[in-house]
């Protein structure tokens, strides 16, 4: 039996994925299915030493990006699409999955489309409360549609949906309390906050970090993750910031955190502010209090309807871009912070919201599907 894994190159489809191959692996294993091969397919592999782990082969294929604002770029990814619809076909025919499964984004189209014209079985999943272009394509002819969102029900055929929740990582889900401050050398009295830019960094994120921090650490202390690429910047200008003040080392700057460095972080942390990709499920798994800061510009505007989504539940607050200040960036975290009661609330509403079983789910029904495929 062969599986097929594509989806775009990128922490929020990547991550996903692995939560669901670890998953199938475990399946694998308990009904001693071993002639079953994993593969991944995509533009880069993103973590090579994670696709070894799990056992993950990777083919790269190449796919243009096709943007939602004018670029010449946009013509010329056409033929970089042709040629990677091309080469996956023979590849997918090579392997010639007994399924498929795509997480979306502009990566996953060549494996896709191969995978209809060979009708290999395809099963997706589409991570935001809006699904992106290529998911709404495949839609048409997937077998089983898993959301994370019920708001995502409606783009789809509703025969073939499944609200599942999104896929986080075993690894992560548990944070690791017992000498987390320690790590970080942090002061155990004081409130943390973690801030989460993602793999690539998060700029407006970062900016108001840097603009606020000061005043931040005469209450709290903050372990960031800035993104490997923005590092440099970030970490020189709150050192120049920084300088003279009497509790600069409450700020504990990474480029990124690795496993063991994320489970101690949110051991650490009373809350998080991120994003509004998958990273959200993340934070709901931990059962932390969160401040979401979604992208202006996103696909149909799905980062503020995701954060809008999570923040219904009570387990978030929502601060946009165009709003964003140091003064409500301060009065947010401070209203957190004043309320026992109100971090209560949140953590109880974010873990509601986490489904655990969500890589179980989808790696069951594709482990069905692959089975029928054999027979």
């Amino acid at each position: 039996m062969k599986i097929l894994f594509t989806g775009g190159a990128s922490g929020g489809h990547f991550y996903p994925i692995i939560a669901i191959a670890q998953a199938l692996n475990k399946q694998i294993k308990e009904q001693k299915l071993y002639k079953t091969e994993l593969f991944y397919m995509s533009t880069n592999p993103y973590n090579e030493g994670i696709l070894f782990e799990n056992g993950i082969i990777f083919k790269k294929s190449p796919a243009g990006k096709q943007r939602i604002y004018f670029s010449f770029l946009n013509f010329l990814d056409i033929f970089k699409t042709a040629a990677g619809v091309l080469k996956a076909l023979w590849m997918v025919f090579n392997i010639f999955p007994d399924v498929v499964f795509g997480k979306g984004g502009y990566a996953s189209f060549p494996a896709l489309m191969a995978a209809k014209i060979l009708r290999i079985p395809v099963v997706i999943h589409e991570s935001d409360t809006t699904p992106g272009r290529v998911n709404k394509w495949a839609s048409k002819f997937a077998k089983r549609i898993a959301i994370s969102y019920p708001e995502a029900a409606q783009y789809f055929p509703k025969e073939k949906v499944a609200l599942t929740g999104n896929p986080v990582r075993k690894e992560i889900t548990e944070p690791q309390t017992s000498h987390a401050k320690e790590f970080f050398e942090l002061e155990e009295e004081i409130p943390t906050i973690l801030v989460l830019g993602g793999s690539q960094g998060a700029e407006a994120i970062n900016n108001i970090v840097v603009d606020s921090i000061g005043k931040l650490l005469d209450n709290y202390q903050i372990i960031h993750q800035t993104g490997e690429r923005n590092f440099l910047g970030v970490k020189t200008a709150t050192d120049v910031t920084l300088l003279d003040h009497p509790q600069k080392k409450r700020y504990k700057p990474f480029g990124y955190l690795d496993t063991l460095q994320l489970r101690m972080a949110t051991g650490a942390a009373d809350i998080v502010i991120s994003r509004a990709g998958s990273t959200i499920f993340e934070i709901a798994s931990w059962g932390k209090p969160s401040i979401i800061i979604p992208i202006t510009e996103s696909n149909d505007n799905h980062q503020r309807k995701n954060a809008f989504s999570f923040a219904r539940t009570g387990a978030a607050y929502v601060i946009e871009e165009k709003n964003l200040s140091t003064n409500i960036f301060l009065s947010e975290i401070d209203r957190i912070f004043s309320s026992p009661e109100q971090i209560k609330k949140m953590s109880e509403a974010a873990r509601t919201f986490f489904k655990p079983d969500a890589a179980e789910k989808i790696a069951n029904e594709i482990l069905s599907i692959a089975l029928r495929h054999q027979e």
